[in-house]
């Protein structure tokens, strides 16, 4: 089979991801492998698709191949499939996989992205392969990299593909209203993020009333506007002191006019299942941050433009975002309901967030985003000096090896209940044992209300 190979990767033919493909093209010779570095020239692309179209139309399969940028595909080939859509090519019927490496932080969205504008191009989906970054270099990984190749032969000679999810027509927009009152002088200062186009006239709409509700200052940052040189590089040349390789300022523009904020709405159009290239150019050179979550404490709240229920991927990115920074999401309005009322309880919320300091404790999808970056920075915290620096003083690396005591504890916890003897004497005193701090914590409180 002809296979074409969307190599999504800005480093081109020095793409890890990429080695797993050059891998099985020497493993399975009996097919051709042609490969497009759509992520290193996409400006190239912009200019010409037709190289691209000539090569897209004579493929048997297009496997998208690309390292996992924060939470998606890089800028890149988000551009890359945008440009895809505007071409008017037909990719109806053409079968379609991918490959990523990355440390398995949020893949699985990376991966639906994927998949979701596959459907949308009408093209026959299979599962992909999510390797780790070093995946190729042991005997397992390379088995993996030849079960998926032969899974997706299989899949293609007995015809099963993925099917696509049932859409609702039946959303529309509503434009969003001012209210009759005034603005009044206002403190604080809230950024307000978008890529707003002149023709997004409901996303506009949401944004005028949202600045005109909110009771703090509100200033919007327009990056459609920003003069960014280019996507991320992935060259890592950031790691030491957090300056971007580009010359373009974005380092200190973001840190000097965004994330100086007291807090970050984002607002948008949806997009290819996602919040556009646009943004995704912005997530992607926030990597000048590392894998710092610099503004943690701060809360975010989303004004969206598009059928944000349909989007179960994206909804999981904009969780995952909120939580993995450890910020609060006071809210998301959307133009489908009832965007003012919407609109006027996410004001509300994040206002509130903002005066209490709200902050609550994060859940699977921030623990587990964190521990992953915990690990990784440990190991690369020769060369990721500044995240190294920065998740030590905040205390990150909260490895459970360090929590001795209840080690300990646990070791003779066990010892204890492995005899039935034991355990038949002890009856209840094990749960008892176990809530007794925290019956101190309930007395304390108690004592201190008597004294009130």
């Amino acid at each position: 089979m002809n296979i074409l190979v969307l190599n999504g990767s800005p480093k081109g033919n020095y793409s890890i991801t990429l080695q797993t493909v050059k891998y099985l093209s020497e493993v399975y010779h009996d097919h051709s492998f042609d490969i497009l570095h759509v992520g290193k020239y996409i400006k190239k692309y912009e200019k010409d698709m037709n190289e691209a179209i000539s090569a897209i139309e004579s493929a048997d399969i297009i496997l998208f191949s690309y390292p996992v940028y924060t939470f998606m595909a890089p800028y890149q080939l988000h551009r890359f499939i945008e440009l895809i859509k505007e071409s008017g090519i037909s990719l109806e019927g053409k079968i379609a996989s991918q490959i990523t490496t990355s440390k398995h932080f949020y893949d699985v969205t990376a991966h639906n992205y994927i998949r979701d504008n596959c459907f949308d191009l009408g093209m026959k989906y299979i599962r992909g392969l999510s390797a780790d970054m070093e995946d190729l270099l042991k005997e397992e990984g390379q088995k993996d990299a030849r079960d998926f190749f032969e899974y997706l032969i299989f899949s293609i000679k007995n015809d099963l593909f993925e099917q696509p999810p049932i859409s609702n027509s039946e959303s529309r927009e509503i434009i969003s209203s001012l209210p009759n009152k005034p603005s009044k002088n206002k403190n604080g200062d809230v950024v307000v993020l978008t890529d707003l186009d002149d023709s997004d006239v409901s996303l506009k709409s949401m944004i005028d009333r949202f600045c005109h509700v909110m009771p703090r200052a509100t200033r919007v940052v327009n990056i459609r506007e920003y003069p960014f040189s280019g996507g991320c590089l992935g060259c890592f040349g950031c790691a030491v002191d957090g300056r971007c390789v580009y010359k373009d300022g974005f380092d200190e523009y973001l840190r000097n006019t965004i994330q100086s904020a007291e807090a970050t709405v984002y607002a948008f159009k949806i997009k290819d299942h996602s919040m556009g290239a646009r943004f995704k150019l912005y997530d992607d050179r926030q990597f000048c941050n590392g894998h710092r979550t610099v503004t943690m404490g701060k809360p975010v709240g989303y004004l969206i433009s598009g059928d944000y229920s349909a989007e179960e991927n994206l909804r999981t990115v904009i969780e995952g975002r909120a939580q993995v920074g450890h910020n609060f999401l006071s809210g998301i309005a959307t133009d489908r309901s009832c965007p003012d009322n919407e609109i006027d309880d996410l004001a509300k919320t994040l206002n509130y967030a903002i005066e209490k300091s709200y902050t609550p404790p994060q859940n699977f999808l921030g623990v587990g985003g964190k521990k992953i970056f915990r690990d990784l920075i440990w190991l690369m915290r020769g060369m990721m000096k500044a995240d190294h620096n920065f998740y030590k003083k905040n205390g990150i690396y909260d490895f459970p090896q360090k929590s001795k005591g209840t080690v300990i504890k646990m070791y003779l916890v066990g010892a204890l209940i492995s005899s039935p003897k034991i355990k038949a004497k002890m009856g209840n005193s094990m749960n008892e044992g176990m809530i007794a701090p925290y019956k101190k914590v309930i007395e304390k409180i108690k004592k201190e209300n008597i004294k009130k």
